[in-house]
């Protein structure tokens, strides 16, 4: 006779509304599984960054929320909540900081709804708790930290960043678009979703395009349809150096693309998060941002940025109109420090 099934523990993460932020979530989603090793986790997220749970195999499920940015739609989350209900989930954990995030989870009565105090949301969660910014600086770090008891300490390291590639999926991209791995791939992703204040101008980036060719790289723009005129301006001011790619894909497919770069090159977006989870030799450029709060978490990844006294602001756009923190940041500088990454050797497994 066979024994008893071993009771599985259902837990629904309410995940980021950002691809960046997603990516910065799975230690959160490691780190569940070690405590709990019959889990089944499932992903309440926004349509564009379900792709890229189903890469990490910690996800059960990525459960459609049909709710844009700044949406209330009250009516949906409560319907969507009568649908969850059946699923009876012990535990949710809530990543955004918004008080609507928590009303999917108190809706469909899910017992413990865990999560950081913000916007008078504790009616909603029944384990909030109150984020120390100075012990967790960094948002994988705060987002982990919800995996542990109340008043438990993090433990570190964190997780390391994996997303899975499956070959098959990653040559039927590269036939689709018509592109081959002939040369090494040098990536360049030139966008950055929260503003323009995070891009490095598009004229450095044709410029080191122009660099990369003649190093011996095919290059590649990678992006969101949202990127495709900046691809393009990239691509006619290289004088197509490079190949515009921006809205060619969606994000699974950008994964698998960038899974076979030799180099990427990066303003602080979710594609470098993407390219820090593949693994990649990355340069990762900051400028209004901060490194301090969201790095990329590799050890093959390196940040580069000019340090003025203006930066970081933290602002859309730059509020001094200057715009220095990238404009001065020089395609030399970055193409030299993009060869050395690009050359040293992977770090050995610990």
């Amino acid at each position: 006779m066979l024994g008893a099934l071993p009771p599985v523990f259902r837990i629904l993460v309410v995940g980021p509304a950002w691809v960046g932020d997603t990516v910065l979530a799975q230690p959160l989603f490691k780190r569940l599984h070690e405590k709990h090793p019959d889990l089944q986790l499932d992903v309440l997220a926004p349509a564009w960054t379900v792709p890229l749970l189903a890469r990490m195999p910690e996800v059960d499920t990525g459960i459609l929320g049909p709710f844009g940015h700044g949406d209330l739609r009250l009516t949906q989350r409560w319907r969507l909540a009568r649908e969850l209900r059946g699923r009876r989930y012990d535990q949710a954990i809530v990543l955004p900081n918004s008080f609507k995030s928590a009303l999917v989870p108190a809706f469909a009565g899910i017992k413990l709804r865990t999560g950081f105090v913000g916007e008078l949301r504790q009616v909603l969660l029944n384990d909030a708790r109150v984020l120390d910014t100075q012990a967790l600086p960094l948002m994988a770090e705060r987002f982990a930290q919800l995996a542990e008891a109340p008043r438990a300490a993090l433990e570190r390291p964190l997780p390391k960043l994996e997303l899975r590639v499956v070959q098959a999926d990653r040559d039927a991209t590269l036939h689709k678009l018509g592109l081959d791995l002939d040369q090494p791939v040098a990536c360049l992703c030139p966008g950055a979703e929260y503003g323009p204040a995070k891009r490095w101008p598009e004229a450095h980036f044709a410029a080191l395009a122009t660099k990369l060719t003649g190093a011996g790289y095919q290059v590649w723009i990678i992006g969101s349809g949202k990127d495709r005129a900046i691809g393009a301006a990239i691509e006619q001011l290289s004088e197509r150096h490079c190949r515009n790619l921006c809205g060619a894909t969606d994000l699974g497919a950008a994964v698998d693309l960038l899974s076979v770069a030799a180099l990427v090159v990066s303003n602080d977006s979710g594609l470098m998060h993407v390219a820090a989870a593949l693994d990649r030799p990355m340069v990762a450029l900051y400028g209004s941002s901060s490194p301090g709060f969201t790095p990329p978490l590799s050890a093959r990844a390196v940040v580069e940025k000019l340090d003025l006294p203006c930066s970081p602001c933290f602002q859309r756009e730059c509020p001094l109109v200057h715009f220095n923190c990238m404009r001065q940041l020089d395609p030399q500088r970055v193409f030299d420090r993009a060869l050395a990454i690009a050359t040293r050797p992977a770090p050995a497994c610990p």
